[in-house]
């Protein structure tokens, strides 16, 4: 396993500026992602990584070398793509082996290595298969062996479970993640789906127009965004406008269409003033239907409903808009055009943001 290091990188595709000053440490073993909307430049500082683009500015380094002027193919790492990219007049067995065979590994070294890797896949036995006779699920995984089989020290992912079904995808992340950890590997994983970065990240770095907007573990990033954009970007969430009141002990009062209300401040670089503009977030579950003891509170009617067995997700309407509520494990379910309900959050749910 291998650090990686990404030092103020800059890719310019002519006047599109994809990456602006990206700086970034994978920690050697890490399962590290990268998450953002399509445009944000995730695959393109992957790309870089990977010596598959070459940095405007900036510095790439695996450990104590410096990469950044490196060819692919000497970098130790190894890619595994959307498309899996197999050769489909192959062999599974083949497909593995391709790698090594290009390597000029002696035959019977090619044999055993092989059969490692698919073993470590859970596809012993699968080498003389035909591609084209595997399921998805299964060909993700020849990428997978085919990427492992020659002992890199990182491991690239590109959106690997995009192409799958839900319940294979969920499949398959338990068992990257699994794959990654009983391998000590270093892996960068690209992604959009924020559920798979939640589920699968050691830590992950979100990022936006060219920069890093976070970076931390999945609690973190979820429990405390720094902007606006995180918190709309990773799960779902509830935006409020408003302007402060005063501030104490990490915790800051905000006047808003629903009344006052108090929340944790997470930015430690941000000291607002009394009368400064603020965006609060409240996740869909922090509101309590029925009201908190001593927390925030509002009211609304309920104008949509969607029953999903373990949980129910509500839209209800108030002064300020609609708000997304979640209750988990419901035992009442309430329909649109109930009577008027009572929202509450704890003031360690509500997070108070810069504008």
């Amino acid at each position: 396993m291998e650090a990686i290091r990404a030092e103020n990188i800059v890719k310019r595709f002519g006047d599109v500026t994809a990456l602006d000053g990206v700086d970034v440490e994978v920690g050697a073993g890490e399962l590290f992602f990268l998450l953002g909307a399509s445009g944000c430049g995730k695959t393109t500082l992957l790309r870089c990584i990977a010596g598959l683009e070459e940095p405007t500015s900036g510095a790439i380094w695996f450990g104590d070398r410096d990469v950044t002027r490196l060819p692919s193919h000497k970098r130790e790492a190894a890619m595994v793509f959307q498309s899996y990219a197999l050769w489909p007049h192959l062999s599974v067995g083949r497909n593995v082996a391709f790698g090594l065979e290009e390597r000029k590994v002696p035959k019977d070294e090619i044999r055993e290595r092989v059969e490692e890797a698919l073993r470590l896949v859970h596809l012993a036995g699968m080498d003389d298969r035909g591609v084209d006779q595997l399921s998805g699920g299964q060909q993700q995984r020849v990428a997978l062996a085919r990427a492992l089989v020659v002992r890199p020290k990182c491991l690239l992912l590109d959106e690997p479970l995009s192409n799958l079904d839900a319940k294979l995808r969920i499949e398959m992340r338990r068992e990257i993640r699994r794959i990654v950890k009983e391998g000590g590997l270093t892996a960068v994983y690209v992604t959009h789906d924020q559920e798979e970065a939640l589920a699968m990240a050691d830590r992950m770095a979100v990022l936006n127009a060219g920069r890093i907007e976070q970076l931390g573990t999945p609690q973190e990033v979820y429990r405390t965004p720094l902007t606006s954009f995180v918190a709309g970007f990773i799960g779902e969430t509830n935006l409020i406008r408003g302007k402060v009141v005063e501030c104490r002990a990490g915790f800051a009062k905000v006047e808003t269409g629903l009344g006052a209300m108090v929340g944790r401040m997470t930015d430690p670089e941000w000291t607002p003033r009394s009368g400064d503009e603020a965006v609060l977030s409240v996740r869909p579950e922090a509101w309590r239907i029925g009201g908190v003891q001593g927390g925030n509170g509002a009211t609304g009617e309920i104008v949509e409903r969607s029953y999903l067995g373990q949980r129910i997700q509500y839209v209800i309407r108030t002064k300020v808009g609609r708000q997304q509520v979640v209750e988990l494990n419901p035992m009442v379910v309430r329909e649109p055009g109930d009577a008027t309900v009572t929202l509450g959050a704890s003031h360690e749910d509500v997070v108070v943001m810069r504008s």
